[in-house]
């Protein structure tokens, strides 16, 4: 028998056999400990929401920045002030927002923080709005649909950012997390009517004129969190809390009730990984009388939600593969 056919079988099975194995030397733990981690705790309360900050090990030093939703008056699912005080004082932040772009009583500096007041943040921590005085441009590295990110001129104030996102549903992009309170939620007045449209236009009044297609509108935002990120550096940290999971987000004034259970608080140094985390609580849910998950999945799949997070990866913001470290276990 021909000996190089028994060599060259005999190699061909030996390769057949260490499929799918790990490379020499590597082991399932060694391709684990390089995927970001996202921290999780079941329990809602103060104590947890610490807990988590503290688990990341990435201190708040100097001027830290809390980035959350005060919510739109006549709303009632936010962040109350009562489960995030806790962790505002630990860091001795201040709470930041900037005006909104569609009207309501959040448009304005004055009523901005009018509303801030009614719904107690004000009594926990200074409120600043960061584009009361003015935006700024930020430089943006995906410049597919936005050549800069607009930005409260407040902002160049803080040293730190903690991105403290209510996770729910949303009207226009499908779902509201870490990539949206980051996005949107730092960007002013203007700069939010210029991710909106996909860079079309930087004024309010011709915002809803000029909408353009869903993809664009959700890849701008990825952008847009890309420039905050990189403005910060590795003085950032992101927190999603899933309560009051409705399909309408805090900036609505008559939001839908919640059809699902509390999932719990997670936390990562990486905002897609988080995003990603609860997108995957949010599908893994067995729909029930009592937690029905299957609204909220249609408000995040009629507007290609998922695309937001899947666009994040592409462009280098993060990563959608993950370790999911469960501090109550």
């Amino acid at each position: 028998m021909n000996r190089n056919w028994i060599k060259n079988t005999l190699m061909a099975m030996l390769v057949m056999s260490t499929a799918g194995l790990p490379a020499c030397g590597s082991t399932r733990a060694d391709e684990e400990k390089d995927l970001p981690r996202v921290y999780m705790v079941k329990d809602i309360t103060p104590e947890n929401l610490v807990r988590v900050y503290e688990a990341l090990g990435r201190p708040a030093t100097g001027r830290v920045a809390v980035k959350l939703s005060t919510g739109e008056p006549g709303g009632h699912n936010f962040l109350q002030p009562a489960l995030i005080e806790g962790l505002v004082k630990r860091v001795n932040g201040t709470i930041v927002e900037c005006n909104t772009a569609y009207g309501g009583r959040r448009s304005s500096t004055a009523d901005h923080l009018k509303a801030a007041e009614e719904h107690g943040f004000t009594a926990i921590a200074k409120v600043d709005i960061m584009d009361a005085d003015g935006e700024f441009n930020l430089p943006v590295r995906d410049t597919t649909h936005i050549r800069y990110d607009i930005v409260g001129s407040h902002l160049k104030n803080y040293d730190f950012m903690i991105n403290l996102a209510h996770f729910k549903g949303h009207a226009m992009a499908g779902f509201g997390g870490a990539i949206k309170n980051q996005s949107i939620g730092v960007a002013s007045a203007n700069g939010k009517a210029y991710i909106h449209t996909a860079g079309k236009v930087k004024e309010v009044g011709t915002l809803w004129q000029n909408l353009p297609k869903q993809e664009a509108f959700l890849e701008s935002m990825a952008a847009a969190v890309q420039g905050v990120s990189d403005h910060f550096g590795d003085k950032i940290l992101y927190i999603n809390v899933m309560n009051n999971l409705s399909v309408d987000c805090d900036c609505d004034a008559h939001p839908a009730d919640a059809k699902m259970q509390d999932i719990g608080i997670l936390a990562s140094t990486d905002p897609v990984a988080l995003d990603q985390a609860c997108l995957d609580l949010v599908y893994a849910v067995k729909p029930t009388k009592d937690n029905d998950n299957r609204p909220l999945i249609e408000r995040i799949e009629s507007r290609n939600g998922k695309h937001t997070v899947d666009y994040a990866a592409q462009i280098g913001l993060g990563s959608q593969q993950y370790k999911l470290v469960r501090l109550d276990e």
